[in-house]
């Protein structure tokens, strides 16, 4: 079976040189050194709807099948560049400056906290430094971070009621991303929640197996 690395590589031959198609496979082959520029092309990419001119039905259909990256995964990206966005608005539109970004399991700690309502401008403030100068592990911080903004424990009887959960808010994703009129915002916020309920579906599967 070829490896994601040869799969990428494959498509890129196969599509123009310089295009924004084969920007995007090359931000996904550098993906582990450079996450926000991946983040930053995907949401551009679902917000446009570019994905279409490609021949793919679904932003998600797009990412698996092209870069081989998994829903969660795109979601995630997208996410966490968002937040960067919003709180770093000057240090994004700089492409040097957004190299050297927090590492992503970094940024998703607070990207979470934040959608929970735990964490405001304010508090981002405080504690910017720690994350973008970083001298701890990036495992040692996200623990700090974890433990300072919990997340809530969600009391559901069986995992069928998460299951259930998760696909309401599946439906509702999709429902939003059909109508254009939506901002691109709650369609993501959306999607984040829709990935979070998947995580908890899993973990609770693995729990009870």
């Amino acid at each position: 079976m070829a490896s994601v690395e040869e799969v990428i590589s494959r498509n890129m031959s196969e599509v123009e040189p310089g295009s924004l198609r084969q920007t995007v496979l090359l931000a996904a082959k550098r993906f582990k050194s450079s996450w926000v520029e991946l983040g930053k092309l995907l949401a551009k990419i679902r917000n446009d709807g570019t994905f279409t001119e490609w021949g793919y039905p679904t932003f998600d259909a797009y990412c698996l099948s092209e870069l081989r990256i998994k829903k969660q995964t795109a979601d995630k990206l997208t996410r966490n560049f968002g937040f960067l966005e919003k709180h770093e608005p000057q240090v994004m539109r700089t492409p040097e400056l957004a190299e050297a970004a927090p590492a992503f399991e970094v940024v998703e700690v607070l990207a979470q906290a934040e959608e929970r309502g735990q964490l405001n401008a304010a508090e981002y403030k405080s504690i910017r430094d720690s994350i973008w100068n970083q001298e701890k592990p990036t495992s040692e911080l996200k623990k700090e971070l974890v433990e300072k903004f919990p997340a809530p424990e969600v009391k559901v009887d069986s995992t069928g009621e998460l299951k259930k959960l998760w696909a309401s808010s599946k439906r509702l994703a999709a429902e939003l991303h059909s109508n254009r009129k939506v901002p691109a915002a709650i369609r993501e916020r959306a999607d984040a929640l829709a990935s979070d309920l998947e995580e908890l579906v899993s973990a609770r599967a693995e729990a009870d197996a």
